[in-house]
């Protein structure tokens, strides 16, 4: 076990990076018989593609720490490559400390009731305590979104107090979306799991975490035209599909590079620490070639410690119990954001956005720098208002948008976000934010 794994890490003044690398036996699953997708990719995943997937990330990271999830098909499928997957994924936690983790998909919330996820949640655990040994328990789930009442669940029952169960701004994508939480951790409501808990009675003690870091000039958007550079996709940021393979080697490069440097350059001054998660899905060393995916690994980990020589690479597990042992709730974190685009694809350079999220709201402000043109209010969520997630989700019947929407939201898709001078909100709306944010008061 390496040495820098016992030293304690402290939150305020890191810079951190959460990697997983997901395996899976078809894309967008969401239980053993609920497949969103038909292809079987058995032949994808194979342990040479893992094994030159895991030394791309350690070739100029020694220390370097990741988190493994499996989906429950990926932990019950008896086919050769899954089970040397499964055995390499123990080594890695034997030999590095990496996490190894369940990924019910990227939707249960959307296709499943809540007991049906909690107890297909328990059941592999079981199953990967089981096959790493030794006592091994992960610290976090991987779970792209899931509800209030499983993240509850793996608190009370699992005694696992880290879930990524939110994908930042996703809207209108692939097999569902829920536009409306923060982009940074905190603890969620009973009520819905994009709100952050306002007291003792609602807060669920499960840190929530985003599952990728977003350009949030691109993720103002719905959607996505397609992957290239000519269109726009509102999923663009650090993930490897919409850069690297969507704009090649150097010019996505330059993109995650930039989404990483608002969290790492500016961001650390405004909140004391920088975080960039990611998740990686193995089968692309084989959908899209494993140099390419390989060298885009190798890249993308040996620039940003080059740029950032202190980043921390850690497992979700590790890294939300390092927010947990800071922050007990969610009074004291003011997250701040600023951002002008890099000019390439829909990151437009002439736009500068700053985002601001607390416990009673998240807000957006837009403006075009280059004609000085006034800030606008683009998103305006209040967490201090009721919320109720969707119910009633079940295969034959999804419900695909958990979105937490009230009075603004960024996405623009109702006539009530029009966007609107900081000014133009109410009087109790102004309060509420200069309560928060005082620097805005003019």
């Amino acid at each position: 076990m390496p040495v820098g794994m016992l030293m304690p890490t402290q939150l305020m003044g890191g810079r951190f990076v959460t990697l997983c690398i997901m395996i899976r036996t078809t894309p967008w699953e969401v239980s053993r018989d609920v497949k969103l997708h038909p292809r079987d990719e058995e032949k994808w995943h194979t342990l040479e593609g893992v094994k030159r997937l895991r030394e791309a990330f350690g070739v100029n990271n020694p220390n370097g720490r990741l988190t493994w999830g499996f989906t429950l098909n990926a932990l019950e499928d008896k086919r050769t490559n899954f089970a040397q997957i499964r055995e390499y994924a123990a080594q890695c936690q034997a030999k590095y400390g990496d996490e190894v983790t369940v990924f019910p998909g990227y939707f249960p919330a959307m296709y499943l009731p809540p007991e049906r996820i909690n107890k297909e949640l328990s059941e592999a655990i079981k199953i990967i305590s089981g096959f790493v040994g030794k006592g091994y328990k992960p610290q976090s789930v991987i779970g792209g979104f899931l509800p209030a009442e499983s993240l509850k669940y793996l608190a009370e029952k699992e005694k696992i107090h880290v879930a990524q169960a939110v994908i930042w701004s996703q809207h209108n994508i692939d097999g569902g979306g829920a536009d409306g939480s923060p982009s940074y951790p905190y603890y969620p409501s009973t009520e819905h799991f994009c709100k952050p808990g306002q007291g003792k009675k609602d807060l669920i003690d499960c840190v929530n975490l985003d599952g990728w870091s977003m350009d949030f000039i691109c993720a103002r958007q719905s959607g996505q035209t397609g992957h290239e550079i000519t269109g726009y996709n509102s999923r663009r940021g650090v993930g490897p599909i919409e850069t690297y393979k969507g704009w090649g080697l150097e010019l996505g490069h330059r993109e995650v590079m930039h989404t990483q440097s608002i969290h790492f350059d500016k961001g650390v001054e405004l909140n004391g620490f920088g975080w960039v998660p990611n998740i990686w899905e193995a089968q692309m060393v084989y959908e899209f070639g494993m140099d390419f995916i390989c060298d885009a690994m190798t890249k993308w980990v040996t620039d940003t410690l080059k740029r950032w020589p202190d980043t921390k690479w850690v497992s979700f597990g590790e890294f939300g119990n390092i927010w947990r042992d800071h922050y007990k709730s969610n009074d004291d974190y003011n997250y701040k954001f600023v951002e002008r685009g890099c000019g390439l694809g829909d990151s437009y350079n002439n736009l500068e956005i700053r985002w601001f999220m607390n416990k009673a709201f998240r807000l957006a402000l837009l403006r075009d720098w280059h004609h000085n043109t006034p800030e606008m209010v683009i998103d305006f969520t209040r967490y201090d208002l009721t919320a109720h997630e969707p119910v009633g989700a079940r295969p034959d019947k999804p419900m695909k948008d958990w979105s937490l929407i009230n009075r603004i939201n960024q996405k623009g898709l109702r006539p009530e976000d029009k966007p609107v001078l900081l000014k133009d909100l109410t009087q109790e709306e102004q309060q509420l934010i200069y309560k928060h944010c005082p620097e805005l008061k003019i």
